[in-house]
């Protein structure tokens, strides 16, 4: 890992996931002790997910910001266990922009480095912090909320841990200029032109 020792991130790990075990589920109740797809075979395997061994003999950050999550759809154990997992990393400057959960919480834990934080309550008021290594910081589910890595010399590294076991992901720069949304109605709510948002959509575009 980079450029922390294995040790150390895998004991910060284990503290997020006891963290994680205490975030209030979203998820309705199961009638059974699990859920499995059809023709499972369930053993130990099934309750197992490996695909965070990659961050144990990464040697350099990823050039842009990269999410490693451990949701329902990778880990089909978590299906009605309302918990799931992401891993945040976020080379110098980037940002996990704008978006949204509608499913769940999510509660942040830095584990290296430092991000600027914030999300947007129904009221329209911005709820802003500066967050150093080893602190948490809880996003209310629904609302818009983002992350950012303003300093310019060192890689930042967090883990979220949501309250459901699919809470969704809401993107807004992509969502409004990456769907086929009118151009008109995108102009009309941004009061600006057809022109603005058509440049707009072209930095979203394949």
């Amino acid at each position: 890992m980079y450029p922390s020792s294995t040790f150390k991130i895998l004991s910060l790990m284990i503290h997020a996931f006891i963290i994680m075990q205490t975030t209030m589920g979203g998820d309705p109740d199961i009638l059974t002790d699990f859920i499995a797809p059809e023709g499972t075979n369930i053993n130990g395997s099934f309750f197992t997910f490996t695909g965070m061994r990659v961050l144990l003999t990464q040697e350099t950050p990823p050039p842009t910001f990269h999410v490693l999550k451990a949701s329902r759809a990778e880990f089909p154990a978590l299906d009605g266990q309302s918990v799931s997992y992401a891993v945040l990393e976020f080379p110098t400057g980037s940002v996990n922009p704008p978006h949204v959960h509608p499913r769940a919480s999510e509660l942040l834990f830095v584990v290296q480095g430092s991000l600027q934080v914030g999300f947007v309550d129904t009221n329209n008021k911005l709820f802003t912090q500066s967050l150093q290594t080893g602190d948490l910081f809880i996003f209310p589910k629904g609302l818009v909320h983002f992350q950012f890595n303003s300093d310019s010399k060192n890689y930042a590294f967090a883990i979220s841990a949501f309250g459901s076991a699919s809470a969704g992901l809401v993107s807004l720069p992509n969502t409004l200029f990456n769907t086929t949304i009118d151009d008109n109605v995108l102009a009309l709510s941004f009061k600006t032109d057809v022109a603005t948002i058509q440049t707009l959509k072209k930095a979203f575009s394949p």
